[in-house]
Protein backbone atom coordinates (compact mmCIF):
# COMPACT_ATOMS: atom_id res chain seq x y z
CA UNK A 1 0.00 0.00 0.00
CA UNK A 2 1.28 3.53 -0.70
CA UNK A 3 -0.08 6.75 1.38
CA UNK A 4 -0.51 9.86 0.40
CA UNK A 5 -0.83 13.48 1.76
CA UNK A 6 -1.38 16.48 -0.31
CA UNK A 7 -0.74 20.08 1.19
CA UNK A 8 -0.59 23.22 -0.71
CA UNK A 9 -4.21 24.19 -1.63
CA UNK A 10 -5.92 27.53 -0.24
CA UNK A 11 -7.86 30.58 -1.97
CA UNK A 12 -5.54 32.53 -4.61
CA UNK A 13 -6.61 35.79 -6.93
CA UNK A 14 -7.02 35.13 -10.90
CA UNK A 15 -2.90 35.37 -12.08
CA UNK A 16 -1.21 34.35 -8.59
CA UNK A 17 0.21 31.52 -8.22
CA UNK A 18 0.40 28.34 -5.74
CA UNK A 19 2.48 25.32 -5.36
CA UNK A 20 0.86 22.25 -3.79
CA UNK A 21 3.21 19.20 -2.59
CA UNK A 22 2.33 14.80 -2.22
CA UNK A 23 4.19 13.34 0.26
CA UNK A 24 4.32 9.51 -0.38
CA UNK A 25 5.12 6.48 1.62
CA UNK A 26 4.48 3.02 2.34
CA UNK A 27 5.98 0.25 -0.35
CA UNK A 28 6.79 3.22 -2.98
CA UNK A 29 8.91 0.45 -4.37
CA UNK A 30 5.47 -0.55 -6.37
CA UNK A 31 5.10 3.10 -8.29
CA UNK A 32 7.04 4.66 -10.80
CA UNK A 33 4.65 7.54 -11.84
CA UNK A 34 2.77 10.31 -10.10
CA UNK A 35 -0.13 12.95 -11.11
CA UNK A 36 -1.87 15.38 -10.30
CA UNK A 37 -6.01 15.46 -10.88
CA UNK A 38 -8.52 17.86 -10.04
CA UNK A 39 -12.41 17.68 -9.89
CA UNK A 40 -14.28 20.93 -10.26
CA UNK A 41 -18.10 20.76 -8.94
CA UNK A 42 -20.50 19.03 -11.43
CA UNK A 43 -17.48 17.49 -13.80
CA UNK A 44 -15.40 14.50 -14.02
CA UNK A 45 -12.23 14.40 -12.25
CA UNK A 46 -9.28 14.82 -15.33
CA UNK A 47 -5.66 15.01 -15.28
CA UNK A 48 -3.59 17.93 -15.19
CA UNK A 49 0.20 16.93 -14.78
CA UNK A 50 1.76 13.25 -14.56
CA UNK A 51 5.69 12.52 -13.99
CA UNK A 52 7.96 9.33 -14.50
CA UNK A 53 10.29 7.87 -12.11
CA UNK A 54 12.66 9.36 -14.58
CA UNK A 55 11.15 12.75 -14.91
CA UNK A 56 9.34 12.05 -17.93
CA UNK A 57 6.54 14.73 -18.26
CA UNK A 58 2.66 15.60 -19.54
CA UNK A 59 -0.37 17.72 -19.53
CA UNK A 60 -2.93 18.56 -20.84
CA UNK A 61 -3.23 21.42 -23.03
CA UNK A 62 -5.62 23.74 -20.79
CA UNK A 63 -2.55 23.52 -18.63
CA UNK A 64 0.66 23.26 -20.26
CA UNK A 65 2.89 26.09 -19.87
CA UNK A 66 1.15 27.31 -16.62
CA UNK A 67 1.46 24.20 -14.54
CA UNK A 68 4.72 22.31 -13.75
CA UNK A 69 4.95 18.83 -11.99
CA UNK A 70 8.06 17.57 -10.03
CA UNK A 71 9.27 15.23 -8.34
CA UNK A 72 11.85 14.68 -5.48
CA UNK A 73 12.89 11.22 -5.49
CA UNK A 74 14.79 11.34 -2.39
CA UNK A 75 12.09 12.64 -0.62
CA UNK A 76 9.33 10.47 -2.25
CA UNK A 77 7.43 13.97 -2.35
CA UNK A 78 5.81 14.86 -5.69
CA UNK A 79 4.73 19.24 -6.62
CA UNK A 80 2.67 21.17 -8.53
CA UNK A 81 3.57 24.61 -9.34
CA UNK A 82 0.50 26.41 -10.85
CA UNK A 83 1.37 29.69 -12.01
CA UNK A 84 -1.36 32.36 -14.20
CA UNK A 85 -4.17 30.97 -12.10
CA UNK A 86 -7.78 31.01 -13.72
CA UNK A 87 -10.85 30.78 -11.92
CA UNK A 88 -11.52 27.80 -14.01
CA UNK A 89 -8.60 26.31 -12.16
CA UNK A 90 -11.31 26.23 -8.76
CA UNK A 91 -11.31 22.28 -7.90
CA UNK A 92 -10.59 20.01 -5.08
CA UNK A 93 -6.56 18.29 -6.39
CA UNK A 94 -5.57 14.90 -6.00
CA UNK A 95 -2.47 13.48 -6.28
CA UNK A 96 -2.04 10.29 -7.20
CA UNK A 97 0.50 7.30 -7.85
CA UNK A 98 0.91 3.90 -9.71
CA UNK A 99 2.49 2.49 -13.04
CA UNK A 100 3.28 3.69 -16.40
CA UNK A 101 5.63 3.98 -19.18
CA UNK A 102 7.57 5.79 -20.83
CA UNK A 103 8.11 5.31 -24.98
CA UNK A 104 10.10 7.35 -27.44
CA UNK A 105 10.44 9.68 -24.88
CA UNK A 106 7.20 10.40 -24.02
CA UNK A 107 4.63 8.72 -21.06
CA UNK A 108 2.91 6.31 -23.25
CA UNK A 109 0.40 5.44 -20.63
CA UNK A 110 -0.23 5.88 -17.01
CA UNK A 111 -2.65 4.10 -14.54
CA UNK A 112 -3.05 5.77 -10.90
CA UNK A 113 -3.78 2.80 -7.96
CA UNK A 114 -3.24 5.11 -5.12
CA UNK A 115 -4.98 8.51 -4.31
CA UNK A 116 -4.74 10.91 -1.70
CA UNK A 117 -7.86 13.08 -0.09
CA UNK A 118 -7.75 16.14 -2.36
CA UNK A 119 -6.72 19.71 -1.59
CA UNK A 120 -9.19 22.58 -2.24
CA UNK A 121 -7.85 25.49 -4.21
CA UNK A 122 -9.83 28.62 -4.79
CA UNK A 123 -9.07 31.20 -7.37
CA UNK A 124 -11.08 33.98 -6.72
CA UNK A 125 -10.83 37.18 -6.22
Amino acid sequence: QVQLVESGGGLVQPGGSLRLSCAASGSIFSINVMGWYRQAPGKQRESVATITSDGTTDYPDSVKGRFTISRDNAKNTAYLQMNSLKPEDTAVYYCGAGQGAVRGGKIAWAAMYYWGNGTLVTVSS
